[in-house]
């Protein structure tokens, strides 16, 4: 059998044992190992999975990602996002589905300073659901909404699903920052808009909560103030060349530590939960990201990404359609394996294909990251959903039903980012027009 052949059994080989229940990062290191072995020579096969190891393990670059995953399990534990979901429903809860729109903005704001998605599902499905229950909003709305909203942390940085891309792709994590934000803030704004005309069409499925006075709301106003004041400190920091992102990870974690120590809003239970649960998050990341460094070596040797490329970019079709091709296949892909794992599996076979047709990256990574967005709220790996479905105990039918009215925001975003891509790369290239890294 020749190169190419080879790496397309190996690769079909990764995804059935993945559906036979193994790890996909074990999956890879496996058939990335065999692959280079079978080609090369098993000493070669040997050496290269050591190296491949020891570079990951051993590179200061990768612990952005522990740090910020930290970060996001520390404001998870300590009660932060029930502090915004108060202040913003002080200010929204009164009018049509104001209560759903406030779990929008607080989840906004909370995204800011965690960067995992099924987290805030998970906290919002704590704090937002029992409050919006308490005034008798649908299920389907309350449980659809806290799903959906939870989706914002892949474009919103600190993003974990950026962070990943960034690395795989050698692109500038901040740029990537900067490029999520626009596009991000457009889907939590589309998601108000159906909130709104939903429970303006249907009254009955979103009544409205307490009006609260302006004293009262300027009350809750530090409550947003802090985070917004972390998240600028971050930001801020990385275009200025205060910090690198790496740094960056530390000092935003250093400040949400202070201020929930400050506001004893963190005891040690919580703060060995929040170290125990960002080791297991960090480190099934990092060994994702060792899986594909070894299968990538391997698949390099095949050279089937650049005969992808040269394929594609052959193909007699407009650069936008192989565009929709390539995101589609990301959808359908990560419809059955979890999402970011198969980010990392598909993106350096296709990644030089859109380098050859001339995408630019920043916007490649924002464009795979809508799609990231969908996979994690439709079957059958919801992986959002599921979190929703364990916490509220609500029926999956009815949450669906609740999330699909949301897949419109998604979907308008994504055609607006193809139509306009200067919305994924205006501001970086304003605020950061050298790549920094």
């Amino acid at each position: 059998m020749n190169e190419v052949t080879v790496g397309i059994i190996a690769l079909l080989i990764v995804l059935v044992l993945f559906l036979t229940g193994i790890e996909l990062a074990f999956a890879m290191i496996l058939i990335g190992f065999l692959g280079f072995g079978y080609l090369i020579s098993w000493q070669a096969a040997l050496n290269l999975l050591a190296k491949d190891f020891f570079d990951v393990l051993d590179t200061y670059g990768f612990t952005v990602i522990p740090l910020f995953v930290f970060m996001g399990q520390v404001a998870f534990n300590s009660g932060i996002a029930k502090r915004l979901f108060d202040a913003t429903n002080r200010f929204m809860g009164h009018v049509p589905g104001g209560m759903a729109m406030a779990t929008v903005a607080g989840a906004t704001a909370f995204k800011s300073i965690c960067g995992s998605s099924p987290a805030t599902a998970a906290t919002f499905a704590s704090v937002a659901v029992p409050e919006m229950d308490r005034y008798g909003y649908a299920k389907k709305l309350s449980t659809g909404i806290v799903a959906s909203v939870g989706t914002l942390g892949i474009l919103l940085p600190p993003s974990v699903t950026l962070i990943v891309f960034g690395i795989i792709t050698d692109q500038s994590i901040g740029r990537l920052f900067l490029a999520g934000i626009i596009p991000g803030l457009i889907v939590a704004f589309f998601f108000i808009v159906i909130i709104y005309a939903w429970a303006t069409i249907n009254p009955e499925i979103a009544p409205r909560s307490k009006k609260f006075p302006w004293s009262e709301r300027w009350k809750a106003l530090p409550e947003i103030v802090w985070v917004v004041f972390i998240f600028a400190m971050i930001i801020g920091g990385i275009l200025k060349g205060f910090f690198t992102p790496t740094e960056a990870g530390s000092v935003g974690t250093f400040l949400v530590l202070v201020l929930t120590v400050t506001r004893r809003d963190l005891d040690l239970s919580k703060f060995f939960k929040a170290v125990a649960e960002s080791l297991t998050t960090a480190c099934m990341v990092l060994m994702l990201i060792a899986g594909s460094t070894v299968l990538g070596h391997f698949i390099a040797v095949t050279k089937i990404p650049m005969i992808t490329a040269t394929w594609i970019t052959g193909l007699h079709m407009a650069p936008w359609i192989i565009m929709i091709f390539i995101t589609f296949i990301y959808l359908i892909g990560g419809s059955f394996i979890d999402d970011l794992a198969f980010m990392i599996l598909a993106t350096p076979i296709f990644y030089p294909a859109i380098d050859k047709l001339g995408y630019n990256p920043l916007w490649f990574g924002i464009m795979i990251g809508v799609t990231v967005m969908v996979g994690v709220v439709i079957p059958p790996v919801a992986i959002n959903v599921f979190v929703v479905k364990q916490i509220t105990k609500v029926p999956f039918s009815v949450i669906y039903a609740g999330v699909y009215p949301f897949l419109i925001s998604l979907v308008v975003a994504a055609a607006l980012l193809f139509i306009f891509p200067g919305l994924a790369t205006w501001l970086p290239g304003w605020l950061m027009p050298m790549v920094v890294k």
